[in-house]
């Protein structure tokens, strides 16, 4: 059954597939077609996301197991409604030894069965970077001991690594020295401090607990997804989300071959499998259409009307502020830069020799090139295009026109870095990416792989976990996706781009809110309205800096100045005051951490954040930062009308342009969440059945109506066209409008956007003479929208 409407459910130990069921009327009354399922396959105990698969053969006994999953599948079908799925192809957990599959690698090396499953240089032993110290002072505080289970012997280091002995050693495991015990196996006990730099197989990003797979091997791939073919196949779901696309060997042939396998299955409701993928994409970056897939999973349309909400009158008064603050650059670019100069020098470096070892082997395959290019000359350029690759990744050979602008444009923004003398290494190495030059065929694509699948986290990791947290001109264009460096987008840009999915992916998720985002939508609505009020903004900002300067002391600016966005922006009203104290020290905490200034994961400044968390406390509930909290709630008052407009705006465009909406579980009601694992905190449904039942809230009450309108037309929302609406008069550059058509049902929206300067101290709006331009006559926005910042209406013959 094709999608017309999702809702993103977020599966653990606490919340179960039975819950689910239990809230399948709630969906259905609601509006929605499928349940969207994060991963459910056998995942590390007490996962409380999914991510970290250790078994995808298998559906997670923690959520119910298969009976469980059945039972639910089965009772959406009653209902008319399906079930879509979350899939991670590209990695595994591996930590706490609860996989099978890894463990016997550990215990067989190359000779496992399993070896060809995980991308591991065996040139070498194995690294396990699983210790606090080095080896020989862990076994000597006796951190690391030989104990038996059932008979079987194993290392066990601080009580919960449990790793496998070679079966050679089991019968004297007890007896031989543990340091000599240890250098019989085929994996080595490591510092954690040395992954960075010796780690010998590909994880995700950098997290050493998750361990690359290989699925562009046949034999991998068939195994990994035989349940997902399966359910398939009985019906069980309709279809998958992809995961982290960009980390594997060859995303365009993987998402083809997904999509043979599931067009090969026969169902007997005629369903075609629905596939999207989590692909980041960058600032104007296409996507072909030939992956055989529906399109993204969203984020490109989170950060299009993220962006739309935005005025641009804001960008400079609030760049110059966040300057003359925190001392920083007003602009991304630098801090985009430095931050991936830091990852790939910090967090890189061991997969940077691997890859310039690939294009070094590659170079002395190639005897025309010898003596020319040397492995030096090889890291420079290489780690140069890394500082300033434009998007995540390209795709070689199958991905021609895409690809050739994102190599020109990469060429274009490293001219200034590229050494004396040696622009002819990083062309050599673009056109190598392109699938041409000199070289045994087999070297290039290994060294092009390595390449790729080292820009792609660069790219995530840099961005979107260091710069983001560093940069805070504006924290709501900060999010998993977004280009910090644009302030708005231009209402005719977002014309452009939705005519755009109605004609290239019409079934592409829509989606505005997910488990990855940084701030919840709401917060991001909420915080969009500064950019229109910059000059009052700044008024605030100067009264909050002079009552706080005697209790901020010893906290940065910008740490400061980032707080208080993030209280603006999430402040949950007083009475939940209490409540929201661990929560904003949680984010400072990943904040401070993430952004490598002044803490990190790897080396905590506990002390700098107690200050700031100290801080925190005081303004949200401290009686010394009652004068803070009265400017806070006399600004939300006064901006609360604008916002509530930004957020119904954003909903109702989800749900009304050319897509598939998803709502992410809990934010049919207002979604002031902040970054993970806070925007997976347990959802209040009774709340949530009875503001639906009584219409009590205005978010939730639109939402019902335009999942209404969809029930009722869905050919009209998944297959009609998109035609931008011509608007005219004294707020023109404030209202968007479109009409879509098919068949003979026609919907016709007008959205009142960055409405801060056209409103009266009441919220209302003055539209004077604003108009929209029709075939039978002009539509007065003033008389449509009212108090509103939506309208609607869908016309059917029918």
């Amino acid at each position: 059954m094709t999608p017309r409407a999702t809702y993103r459910f977020q599966f653990h130990k606490e919340f179960p597939f039975a819950r689910a069921q239990g809230l399948l009327p709630y969906l259905d009354r609601l509006g929605i077609s499928h349940v969207y399922a994060s991963p459910v396959t056998v995942a590390a105990a007490g996962s409380t996301h999914g991510y970290d698969v250790i078994d995808p053969t298998r559906i997670n006994p923690e959520l119910g197991g298969e009976e469980a999953f059945r039972a639910l599948a089965e009772a959406a079908r009653e209902r008319g409604m399906g079930v879509i799925i979350d899939i991670v192809p590209n990695h595994m957990g591996v930590a706490g030894g609860g996989n099978h599959w890894w463990n016997d690698v550990l215990a067989h090396g190359p000779a496992s069965r399993y070896a060809r499953f995980f991308d591991i240089d065996w040139s070498r032993k194995l690294v396990l970077p699983i210790l606090g110290d080095t080896l020989p002072k862990t076994i000597a505080e006796g951190q690391v001991a030989v104990e038996r289970s059932d008979g079987i012997a194993e290392i066990v280091a601080y009580g919960e690594h449990r790793l496998p002995i070679r079966d050679e050693d089991q019968a004297e495991a007890d007896a031989l020295p543990l340091a000599e015990l240890l250098d019989r196996q085929h994996y080595r006990l490591a510092s954690w401090r040395v992954s960075n730099d010796e780690l010998n197989w590909r994880r995700f990003f950098t997290i050493n607990d998750l361990a690359g797979l290989r699925v562009e091997d046949d034999v991998v791939f068939e195994e990994t997804h035989a349940l997902y073919f399966r359910l398939y196949a009985e019906g069980l779901i309709d279809g998958v989300r992809i995961d982290h696309v960009d980390g594997l060997t060859d995303p365009i042939g993987y998402c083809r071959k997904l999509r043979d396998r599931f067009d090969a299955i026969p169902r007997d409701d005629g369903n075609r499998a629905y596939i999207v993928v989590e692909k980041i994409l960058a600032a104007d970056e296409p996507m072909g259409t030939d992956w055989g897939v529906d399109g993204t999973s969203g984020y490109d349309f989170m950060e299009e009307v993220s962006a739309l909400l935005h005025a641009p009158e804001g960008t400079r008064p609030l760049a110059d502020l966040w300057a003359q603050l925190s001392g920083r650059s007003a602009d991304f670019a630098p801090e985009e830069l430095q931050a991936r100069q830091d990852l790939l020098a910090w967090q890189f470096a061991g997969q940077l020799d691997q890859c310039v070892d690939a294009f070094a082997a590659l170079t002395a395959g190639a005897p025309e090139l010898s003596g020319a290019i040397t492995t030096p000359m090889l890291r420079r350029a290489i780690e140069r295009l890394l500082w300033v690759f434009p998007v995540y990744r390209t795709y070689g050979p199958d991905a021609p026109e895409t690809d050739e602008a994102i190599r020109a444009q990469a060429r274009a923004r490293v001219e200034r870095f590229i050494p004396p003398g040696e622009a002819f290494v990083v062309d050599r190495i673009l056109a190598w990416l392109a699938g041409d030059g000199p070289g045994e065929r087999a070297s290039l694509a290994e060294a092009v792989r390595r390449f790729q699948q080292l820009s792609a986290p660069i790219a995530a990791k840099a961005v979107e976990d260091t710069a983001f947290y560093r940069h805070g001109v504006l924290l709501s264009r900060n999010d998993v996706g977004f280009d910090a460096a644009r302030m708005s987008l231009p209402i005719a840009d977002f014309h452009d781009r939705m005519r755009g999915r109605a004609e290239r992916f019409p079934r592409a998720m829509l989606t505005t809110a997910t488990h990855d985002h940084k701030r919840g939508e709401d917060v991001r609505a909420r915080l969009a309205v500064i950019s229109a009020m910059p000059d009052q903004w700044r008024a605030f900002i100067e009264r909050c800096r002079a009552d706080t300067l005697a209790l901020s002391e010893g906290v940065e600016p910008a740490d400061w100045y980032m707080l208080v966005q993030t209280l603006v922006g999430a402040w949950p009203g007083e009475d939940q005051a209490e409540a929201f104290v661990p929560r904003v020290a949680a984010w400072q905490e990943k904040a401070l951490r993430e952004g490598k200034l002044r803490s990190s994961w790897e080396n905590p400044d506990t002390d700098y954040e107690d200050r700031c968390n100290a801080l925190a406390k005081s303004l949200i509930v401290g009686s010394e930062g009652q004068a803070f909290r009265n400017h806070l709630i006399a600004l939300l008052g006064a901006m609360e009308p604008a916002a509530t407009a930004n957020s119904l705006a954003q909903m109702a465009l989800r749900y009304m342009v050319p897509g598939i909406p998803d709502c992410y579980q809990g934010t049919e009601l207002e979604d002031l969440s902040l970054v993970d694992p806070d925007n997976r905190r347990p959802v209040d449904y009774a709340a949530r059945e009875a503001a639906l039942s009584e219409r009590s809230h205005p978010k939730i009450a639109l939402l019902a109506d335009l999942l209404a309108a969809r029930r009722e037309h869905p050919d009209l929302f998944t297959k009609g066209n998109y035609q931008p609406l011509s608007v005219t008069g004294y707020a023109k550059d404030r209202v968007l409008a479109f009409r879509r058509s098919h068949g003979d049902a026609t919907l016709i929206c007008i959205v009142g956007l960055r409405l801060w300067p056209l409103m009266d101290e009441q919220g209302r709006v003055d539209w004077r003479d604003t108009q929209v331009v029709m075939d039978d006559g002009p539509l007065s926005v003033a008389e449509l929208l009212d108090d509103r910042s939506v309208w609607y209406r869908v016309d059917s013959a029918a």
